[in-house]
């Protein structure tokens, strides 16, 4: 005989099948707790990082650090020094002027200049400057003379 779909007994087997199976597939061992836990734990850490070093960092004012190559090189008569600039601070900095004066041993000098329009917190741009004379032959001195802040 065929099982009547208005048989209560059909129905609650049915229906206790499908829960069954749904407390088996909702049912998570004790290592798939403990995994979830640990991601959510580190996933947290990390956030919490991240937002902590921007909130302390954007903070800072900007601070300029020129590096320069220990390398000059000789092209067409003219000797080219590369340098790095690279803000130290947090915040953004526009107009960022660099410049070179090149102090000679028969009292002469030779300047250069750099303008960065964009340097944003813990950012680094290269440059070169240009000069006729031989930058070992005297005293170099690359700083930075000015910057806007946005």
């Amino acid at each position: 005989m065929a099982a009547d779909k208005s048989d209560p007994t059909a129905s609650e087997t049915a229906e206790q099948g499908t829960t069954d199976s749904k407390a088996a597939r909702s049912a998570r061992s004790l290592a798939e707790w403990v995994t979830l836990s640990l991601s959510a734990l580190v996933l947290t850490a990390i956030i919490s990082l991240v937002l902590y070093d921007w909130q302390i960092s954007r903070s800072l004012p900007p601070a300029f650090q020129v590096e320069m190559a220990k390398t000059t090189r000789l092209t067409e008569g003219h000797y080219y020094v590369p340098f790095t600039l690279h803000n130290t601070g947090g915040r953004i900095a526009r107009t960022v002027q660099v410049v070179a004066k090149l102090h000679l041993p028969d009292n002469s000098d030779e300047t250069g200049e750099q303008q960065f329009d964009f340097l944003s917190g813990n950012e680094r741009k290269r440059g070169e400057f240009v000069f006729e004379h031989n930058p070992q032959a005297g005293e170099l001195v690359i700083r930075v003379a000015s910057f806007g802040l946005p």
